[in-house]
């Protein structure tokens, strides 16, 4: 099972976090120089992303690599895109490609399809369960490939939707979370969970807490940390009792370091593995505290 395999390398690496490569052009640090050159600009993308990949590749299990931020560049941005997720894939990470796809079963298929194999080969896609079952099956059956549902958004609105109440007393992610909970249950591997994930925001510790309870074989993705405003014991309040069951993302938090005053004077590479490594202790300190 694909879930089995990011749970090893979590714990070869004693590290529960994972590195968002929301990539926008401006975080580049010659981008100035290179703007009106899309077809520079997009090389440095790609060489970006693979410096860091390098440097963070022995502590760090995964990467989640933002599709948005891609697309925006057009074509030649998702063949940035394309060569991220192999160059990570190559380097021996667990590759999440955080695209949020659903549609009707049909459609569905062709998303579950361009995240399989091909181009954008992924260990994970991210995707949205609100259409229903119909939309999640396509995605489900191979061992080696896995999903995240968005359960409870780490967004300050997500609860306009999520947190209203069904007529059976349930907020709509607790019935979110039972679905997610029944997509994987014949899909758990020799860890414990399932290759149907969740996906959980730290900025809603009570509520992670929560769907820890409700869905016990489910692992979490955890956005929200760092420049969203999560601190680290907010991320790892639906970890359970072990310290497992989850992984945190950061993005801007680790590939813009080497904007930040505490990391001064270092390459974008170096600071990313010197936050990285910060954010490694952050959260084991928030957990050895659970």
């Amino acid at each position: 099972m694909i879930i089995d395999e990011l749970v090893q390398k979590i714990k070869l690496t004693g590290n529960p976090s994972v590195v968002g490569l929301d990539t926008s052009p401006e975080y580049l640090p010659n981008y100035e120089k290179i703007c009106d050159d899309k077809t520079a600009v997009a090389e440095s993308m790609i060489e970006f992303n693979a410096r860091i990949i390098d440097k963070i590749k022995g502590i760090v299990p995964a990467v989640k690599v933002q599709i948005a931020y891609y697309e925006a560049c057009g074509v030649l941005g998702m063949a940035v895109f394309a060569k991220t997720l192999r160059f990570a894939k190559n380097s021996g990470m667990i590759v999440i490609a955080d695209a949020k796809r659903n549609d009707i079963g049909a459609t569905a298929r062709q998303y579950a399809s361009a995240f399989s194999s091909g181009d954008f080969d992924s260990d994970f896609v991210t995707v949205n369960g609100y259409l229903g079952t119909d939309g999640i099956k396509p995605f489900l059956g191979d061992e080696n490939k896995g999903i995240f549902a968005l359960v409870k958004t780490s967004n300050p609105s997500g609860g306009e939707l999520q947190d209203l109440r069904l007529e059976n007393g349930l907020a709509v992610y607790e019935q979110m979370a039972r679905l997610v909970r029944g997509w994987g249950r014949e899909s758990v591997g020799k860890c414990g969970y399932s290759n149907v994930g969740a996906v959980v925001g730290a900025t809603y510790p009570e509520q992670a807490r929560q769907l820890r309870q409700l869905m016990p074989n489910t692992f979490f993705l955890v956005p929200g940390y760092g420049a969203q405003g999560g601190g680290a014991e907010g991320a790892v309040a639906g970890f359970d009792r072990a310290g497992g069951g989850g992984i945190v993302n950061s993005s801007r938090g680790i590939i813009c370091a080497y904007k930040q005053d505490k990391y001064k004077g270092m390459s974008y590479a170096d600071a990313a593995y010197a936050a990285a490594v910060d954010m490694r202790e952050d959260l084991a300190a928030a957990i050895a505290h659970k």
